[in-house]
């Protein structure tokens, strides 16, 4: 499988690519340059001291008696560590470790027809620099034999500090690389911190660099749309609570007539019973419809209740054991008088929402569990029912989202309030299996505890 770079991983490497092409260009160059100097002021030198031995040899031979041995002997000590001298057929040769036979027989040739010449060779393993000079005496030579370790030394210390510098370099790119990418990516990480919070519904969240002459146009447009969305989803806040309280009054005297019928339900027909227990039951998913709809319209219409310190475990049995009509709230013991700083109304209502979706479409609630788990408050809420499909568990939290619900049972709101006042209380709510079978839901909430008892409280 193919691994994509990250924008800013592709710009580090860019960076670090772009260091390297550049440190080994330069050490290319450097290299050869500082390399062919080396060689030439070497190659310079040895021809230098060569020409003027050979011309101090020649000098030597014009006189009557002169000993070759004691001409070699008594030339100036220099950077050749042999001198040999072709003389009538025979070698002479100073130092009887470095012998004619490693001295190629081309270069002899040329300086015996009277031609300075050079090569590299090896003698005894060592890498020598053979420098032939002609002398006045045709058809004799004379060659020079110089060492090249410490060149070879030298180049090799230039060449691995060009090798570490280019790495360096490549290394420092990186870090450079990583450094601008985090510079010059912050407005898409800023603007991706915002586009996320406005998914989450926080419709306050802008962008602030509008005076950026780069990306000033991209972060107008993007603040105009949040805005222009801010205003929509008010605007139909507003129309739905408007429409909502404008039923609270028909509703509640269609409730109270319904009532009344049901009182004097025994006085009616036999062919009546049916349609009027029918429309009861429509009127009592209406009144949970507008009920649900004005707590939505609530939260989108900028509602911010007051938070306040309320006894978690009496307020989640009340509110659970009252949904379920029967006991089925469990407190751990670390839950006994604890109290936390939360919205008391929303609360509740989570609580209700979620123990009514287990009765109405779990089968029943099996027992709703309070416990602390780590820094947080954890609310367990199990049912009875076949569970929730994976790919179901998010939508399940959308608003008038019945998937499988049979006709008639719940409006689809219940579960996207309950995802709401959490989110509002700045915990999370997820969906899950529960051992045994079943759907389990839990919400996690942030416990900013008491257990100082003379606190004044919430009733529950």
């Amino acid at each position: 499988m193919a691994v994509r770079l990250g924008l800013r991983n592709r710009v580090m490497l860019g960076f670090g690519l772009i260091a390297l092409a550049l440190s080994a260009t330069l050490a290319g160059v450097t290299w050869l340059f500082v390399s062919h100097y080396l060689v030439a002021d070497r190659l310079s030198t040895a021809t230098t001291e060569s020409a003027v031995n050979a011309e101090a040899i020649s000098l030597g031979l014009s006189q009557p008696g002169a000993s070759i041995p004691q001409l070699l002997d008594q030339l100036p000590s220099g950077q050749a560590t042999s001198s040999l001298l072709l003389y009538g057929g025979h070698w002479y040769a100073t130092s009887s470790a470095h012998g004619a036979s490693a001295v190629p027989a081309g270069m002899v040739a040329m300086a015996r027809a009277g031609e300075a010449t050079s090569s590299r060779i090896r003698d005894g393993g060592e890498p020598m620099l053979a420098v032939g000079a002609p002398l006045t005496q045709r058809g004799n030579a004379y060659v020079a034999l110089y060492p090249l370790d410490d060149l070879d030394r030298s180049l090799r210390i230039l060449s691995s500090t060009l090798i570490g510098a280019a790495i360096l370099t490549s290394i420092g790119g990186l870090l450079i690389g990583r450094f601008a990418s985090r510079v010059a990516l912050r407005p898409l990480a800023e603007l991706t911190g915002v586009a996320s919070a406005v998914a989450r519904g926080d419709l306050d969240a802008r962008l602030h660099f509008e005076d950026d002459p780069d990306l000033g146009g991209l972060a107008r447009s993007f603040n105009h749309t949040a805005a222009e969305l801010q205003h929509r989803v008010a605007v139909d806040a507003r129309f739905a609570g408007d429409v909502s309280h404008e039923l609270r009054t028909p509703l509640t005297t269609m409730l109270n007539s319904m009532q009344v019928i049901r009182n004097r339900r025994s006085e009616l027909p036999a062919t009546v019973r049916e349609p009027v227990s029918l429309l009861s039951d429509d009127l009592d998913r209406f009144r949970r419809l507008v009920v649900d709809l004005l707590e939505i319209s609530r939260d989108d219409g900028g509602d911010t209740s007051t938070a306040e310190v309320v006894r978690i475990g009496d307020l989640v049995s009340r509110a659970a054991d009252a949904a379920a009509l029967r006991p089925v709230t469990t407190l751990s013991p670390e839950v006994d008088g604890l109290r936390i700083i939360a919205d008391k109304r929303r609360l509740e209502r989570v609580v209700a929402n979620l123990v009514t979706n287990a009765e109405t479409h779990g089968r029943g609630c099996l027992g709703v569990l309070v416990a602390v788990s780590g820094a947080g408050l954890r609310i367990i809420v199990d049912d009875a029912g076949p569970g929730i499909p994976p790919d179901r568990r998010d939508r399940i939290f959308e608003r008038f989202a019945r998937d499988g619900a049979p006709a008639g049972q719940g409006v689809g709101l219940g579960l996207a309030i309950v995802d709401r006042h959490v989110r509002w209380l700045g915990g999370t709510v997820r969906v899950g299996d529960r051992p045994g079978g079943g759907a389990r839901f839990v919400v996690e909430l942030p416990l900013g505890s008491h257990r100082d008892h003379s606190m004044p409280t919430s009733s529950g």
